[in-house]
């Protein structure tokens, strides 16, 4: 008989030990404040959680990563990534953001489902993976800082720490549905430029004026390479500000443009196509956020395939776009909550993530056996 690979089953006891320890985890994470720059404490919790699981995690600021016990540098690694800071509570919350209440089948609380619950199951997934043997892949857990500030003390911070990565899977709220493109960010600040005058007479060039041609060919501009997964290129001017008094002609108009890059344009791209249509100077804030994914093809997407998922491309920004890797965004919750007042995620989500999560990986970690 040919060799063909087994893929064991999460037994019943096991998934609700992992369930349990990951909703205990996330219980304590909700109770503790952790804005982006203020994680430390949530980065205690989480070296706890893996010392008591009998596991080594290094950390340097307010990350916390770990690498399976039987890691050998020889064998490509997977690294399973999601962020630990939260933004800060709006005004419209009815409950108390740190309260972890339970009700409904629903786990109430900031940063329950962004990303605490794909953060929880992805550390029960690594715990499950940690003391296996003759695995076909490393892991590597990082439970990184701020994401929600795109900060260059998170997963930025640490790549040069972590070694090589082949692919990674990076925990946000998708309803459990593969995210397989993710649009990148690029924040333009432009200025257009005049010649100050006397709004009385005829003198002067308004800038305002030279600013709405370029503003609206921003608003008009169609970028001819549309993205499969994540359809077209889209920027919007978001904040304007001009003028001194209302007698005087402006010399400088500014205004920020925000453009949301798909897989088909790099940035530099984007930025020499709209560096020659406008007469805006034209400087970018960050070349950082880049459009991220991995192929369809890719092993850990076919083993989603399997197991029912779908494929999508996500229009929000994640820690996806700090990889130099292919990657994959996945996670139990909803991304329509992330943010929002009385923020939860179902228990059902949280368990159904962590047996999906192993589901996956079973499907490539595991190295080849003969059947019977």
């Amino acid at each position: 008989m040919p060799a063909t690979k087994e893929i064991p089953t999460l037994a019943t006891n096991e998934l609700n030990l992992l369930y349990q320890q990951a909703l205990a985890l996330l219980k304590n994470l909700i109770r503790t404040v952790s804005y982006s720059r203020e994680e430390d404490q949530t980065a205690n919790l989480i070296e706890a959680f893996l010392t008591e699981n009998g596991i080594v995690s290094r950390r340097k600021s307010h990350n916390v990563w770990a690498r399976n016990k039987y890691f050998d540098p020889a064998l490509p690694t997977i690294l399973l990534n999601s962020h630990h800071d939260t933004v800060k509570p709006n005004p419209g919350w009815q409950r108390d953001p740190f309260a972890a209440e339970t009700e409904n089948g629903k786990i109430f609380g900031l940063g329950s489902n962004d990303a605490g619950g794909c953060l929880v199951a992805l550390l029960a997934t690594f715990v499950y993976f940690y003391p296996q043997q003759n695995l076909a892949y490393n892991f590597i857990m990082a439970a990184t800082a701020e994401e929600e500030i795109s900060g260059t003390n998170g997963l930025e911070l640490i790549l040069p720490d972590l070694g090589q990565i082949d692919f990674a899977i990076v925990g946000e709220p998708t309803q459990m549905q593969m995210a397989v493109a993710e649009k990148g960010l690029l924040v333009l600040d432009c200025v257009a430029h005049g010649k100050a005058g006397h709004a009385a007479r005829e003198e002067g060039e308004n800038a305002i004026i030279n600013a709405m041609k370029d503003i609206s060919w921003f608003q008009n501009f169609r970028f001819p390479k549309v993205s499969e997964f994540l359809g077209p290129v889209k920027m919007s001017v978001t904040m304007i500000k001009a003028g001194s008094q209302h007698n005087v002609v402006p010399d400088r108009c500014e205004f920020t443009v925000d453009i949301r890059v798909t897989d088909c344009y790099t940035h530099e791209e984007i930025l020499e196509i709209i560096r020659h249509h406008v007469t805006s100077e034209v400087r970018p804030r960050s070349m950082r956020l880049r459009p991220s994914g991995i192929a369809s093809t890719a092993p850990i997407v076919q083993a989603g395939l399997a197991l029912g998922l779908q494929m999508y491309g996500s229009p929000t920004t994640s820690d996806q776009a700090l990889l130099p890797v292919p990657s994959l965004k996945i996670g139990p919750g909803d991304s329509a909550r992330s943010h929002t007042a009385d923020e939860y995620i179902y228990l059902a989500e949280l368990k159904n993530g962590i047996e999906l999560y192993v589901k996956m990986l079973n499907r490539l970690a595991l190295k080849t056996n003969n059947a019977d």
